[in-house]
Formats: C-alpha cells, structure tokens, sequence
C-alpha cells in the first residue's frame, strides 16, 4: 500500500504556570523534557512538529497561536504539563482554529502518596486542568478531543494506559496525515458518471469545499494523445510490469469468458503506460473515470481498457473508481492512505447459509490486499457496459477488513459510512471480477437493512485491517459525519 507522502504539520506547546519557576527550582526543565519526549514520539510517528515550546502566560500564548497560523499546521497538540490558567492556554490556538489535542499523560502511574512534596506533586498534576481549558475550548467553538494516560512505558498492570494513550496519539496523528493529504490532493475525472446512477451524482464544489480537494476536469483526447504517443519499450516494460503482477487465467465457464490474447495483453498495457503519463502530466492522486462508447468507436474502446492499467495505479497508491463515481474514490485514497488498500466494490449476495455477503466489483481492484496473484481474464463483454476486453480478479485477503463509503445527504453534506468484519476464506465467483466473502457483526439481512437506511452510495472502499478508530478520528477532525454499522 502507499505510504503517506504529506506528513501532517503537529503543531505541540506544552503549558504551565510562570508563577511556579521560582517557587520550584528545576520544575520549569523537567516539564520541558517532558515535552520533548512527546515531541520526539510524534516525530516518529511520521508528524511534522512544529513546537512553539513551554507556554506559561498569556503573552507566549498569543505568540505561539502565531506561530501555527502562519506555519499552516494541521492539528494542534497541547501537552499538559501541570496546571496552567485556560486564559493562557486558549490564545495559542485560536489563530489558526485547527482541531487540538489535548494529552493528559501523567509521568507517574501513582504518586508515592506519603512521601510526595507540593514540587513533586506539581510535576504530575496534569489531569487538574483538562476540565479548566476543555470547558474554554467549548465555550470558544473549539473542537477538541483528549487522551489521559501514561507518557513513559512502566510494568505491570498499569502498562496498558500507557499503551492505550500513545495508540490514541498515534491514530490522531496519521489522521491528520490522511487529512492533509485530502486537503491537497488532485482527483481526476475523466469522462463522466454512469448514466442513471443517481447516488454517485455530485457537483465537484462539494469536494473542493468539504475535502479541500482539487477536482480536476479531464477529456477522453487527453488520455488518447497519452496513449497515441506511447513508445514500443515502454509497451514492452509495462507488459513486463503485468506479467509479474497478474496471473493469467485460462477461458473460463462463463459464457462471456474469452482468452487473453497478445493483442489484448499489448492494447491493455498501452493504455496502461498513457494513464501513467496522464496521471503524471495532471500530478493526480486519484482518479475516477467512465466512458459509454458507441457501435465500436474510439473512446468505447479506450474506455474498455482501462481496468488493468488503473489496477497498477491503483496498487501504487493512486485509487481509481470506475463509473464516475467520485466520491468512493475519495473514501479509496482515504484507505490507502491507512494503509488498508483501498478496493473499488459493491454489494453482490447474501449467503444465508453462512451468513455472509459476497462483495466485489468488475473493474480495477487494489491486487496489493489480496494474498494470491490476482488473475487477468478476457472478457466478451462487460456486463452493463460497451465494450470488451481483459478484467481483474481476485478476492481480499483472509481476516479483519474494513468497509468505508462516502455519500451524500440531501442537505449537500458529504457522509461517511463504515463497517468492520472479517474476509472467509472458501469459493468466490469466476466471472472476470473482484469479489469476496464478507462477515460483519450484523447477520446478512440485518446489516443491509442498516447500511441501506443510511442513504449511501452504491460503492464503498475495501480495505484490510481493523480502520474504524482512525476513520472515526478523521471524520471528527474534517468535521464529517459518520455513521458506522454493526
């Protein structure tokens, strides 16, 4: 899967009050060591911090609320050091009015009750003021969110808070990163949105003004002039590139199986190196595409062609949706970006006998969250669709998935929907797509009724591993709504 390419901007103050330093020698430095473990763990986490220090007054609050507005930060992580008054912790982050990050980690699982001084106390009372400056950030419109726990590792029972704390950062952090990495992306759509399939329809300045998002306008002369001018070693290494991709099936039972012939195998990867030059010359992060085609023309078979070159940009972490459908390829770059995959795919059946439902999808697939060599399969016809040519099969690998889905309410607010389960191992369907068998929480009929009642999209984005905590994260830091099913 892809690797987050923009790290979010973290920017970290620690607080404190000025009116302890000369009252406690040493306090003000262990608290700023403190801060530079947290600061250092964020940084490994894949943040970029921007630290404006140890904040002990209302003056260094204003400055350090400077320093993140014009540093353009992406979250803003208060450590809480011992107490400090809300008056000064509030204007360091109401310049830039990113979400904060409130970390009430305690040094200390307990104090040495008997034998602990005011100093001492002071350097491990953080959780005295987390109610103080949540109630200012509320009262202010500040959306704000806490983690308590412990900020060095220890034995024994309390290890677990310590463990539960850093995980919570860790999720906020690459939250943020999936977060920046939507705010900047560039989408391209090219053709337009299967005709009749009201629930992908939405207009392009709901993306730019909810995601942040550039939504770039593309033409089918665009890829054609790309795939035009493709040279014979480029076609030659980009079969190479199929070839230890994908395995090749033989005709299938299906009456629209064909085999894959050289001819086809040649056309597909033409198309393929055009898309890449496309996704270069437009510096695009994702892409969504669809093209109806008539009696055989160009762009029918140019559209027809798509599905393995947009499985490789796919697998290297440029999603690509087929149909138009816009918004599940924004929620396939969010998954990539968790490093979950990210699959373009629908609702097939339900099994009532095993109590799962079989989901997938004709066109590209992320073949990096399979564990077996996806197939390539020649197919006579796509079903719905002008047009033939060579399909991608496969199905996700075994364990926990994660489903994501983004729609649209009828108030022109964009949704998320999600849903965890597990992938079965057993048959799938040989038919030229990628499907796989499915379990969530709720049985088949339950789950459907529940999904559906959502208003969601026909598409959703399947991805591996467990994702709900950090897509809840991230819904809560693009203030989006989600809903999550089971």
């Amino acid at each position: 899967m892809a690797q987050i390419t923009a790290k979010a901007k973290i920017g970290v103050f620690g607080i404190g009050l000025a009116a302890y330093w000369p009252q406690f020698d040493g306090l003000k430095a262990r608290l700023e060591g403190y801060q530079r473990d947290v600061e250092a763990k964020i940084r490994e986490m894949g943040g970029e911090v921007v630290s404006a220090g140890l904040v002990d007054d209302a003056p260094g609050a204003k400055q350090a609320g400077d320093l993140f507005a014009s540093e353009n930060v992406d979250i803003i992580v208060c450590y809480v050091g011992t107490y400090a008054t809300s008056s000064q912790v509030l204007p360091a982050v109401q310049r830039r009015k990113a979400p904060v990050l409130v970390l009430n980690l305690q040094p200390v699982p307990a104090l040495d009750y008997p034998n602990t001084d005011t100093a001492e106390w002071l350097a491990n009372c953080c959780a005295c003021c987390v109610p103080e400056i949540s109630n200012a950030f509320a009262r202010s419109q500040i959306q704000f969110n806490v983690v308590s726990g412990l900020l060095h590792p220890v034995d024994g029972h309390a290890q677990q808070y310590y463990e539960r704390g850093w995980s919570q950062i860790e999720d906020w952090v690459r939250a943020a990163s999936v977060m920046r990495e939507l705010n900047y992306s560039r989408i391209g759509f090219l053709g337009h949105t299967y005709p009749g399939m009201l629930d992908m329809y939405s207009d392009f300045t709901m993306h730019h003004a909810q995601l942040g998002a550039h939504i770039e306008v593309l033409e089918m002369d665009d890829l054609h002039t790309r795939v035009n001018g493709v040279s014979e070693a480029e076609i030659k290494a980009k079969i190479e590139e199929i070839h230890a991709t994908f395995q090749i099936a033989e005709t299938g039972h299906d009456k629209i199986s064909m085999e894959v012939t050289e001819e086809a195998l040649r056309w597909s990867a033409q198309v393929a190196v055009g898309l890449d030059k496309l996704v270069a010359d437009f510096d695009l992060n994702g892409l969504t595409y669809y093209y109806r085609g008539l009696d055989g023309n160009d762009n029918e078979e140019l559209g027809a062609s798509l599905i393995v070159g947009n499985s490789l940009l796919t697998a290297r972490g440029i999603p690509a949706s087929g149909e138009g459908d816009l918004k599940t390829c924004a929620a396939m770059l969010i998954m990539d970006r968790l490093d979950a995959g990210g699959s373009y795919t629908e609702f097939y059946a339900m099994d009532f006998n095993d109590d799962f439902i079989l989901m997938g999808h004709d066109g590209p697939g992320h073949v990096k969250i399979s564990d077996e060599k996806p197939m390539l399969r020649g197919l006579g016809l796509y079903h719905g669709k002008r047009g033939y040519g060579l399909s991608v099969e496969f199905n996700v690998k075994t364990g926990p998935i994660t489903i994501l889905g983004l729609t649209q309410t009828a108030e022109g607010r964009l949704k998320m929907l999600s849903a965890e389960g597990e992938s079965l191992p057993g048959p799938t369907l040989q038919i030229g797509n990628t499907n796989s068998r499915l379990k969530f929480s709720l049985d088949p009929a339950a789950f459907m009724d529940r999904w559906s009642e959502e208003g969601p999209t026909h598409h959703c984005a399947l991805g591996v591993g467990s994702q709900g905590g950090r897509i809840k994260k991230l819904a809560r830091l693009m203030e989006l709504d989600l809903v999550t099913v089971g």
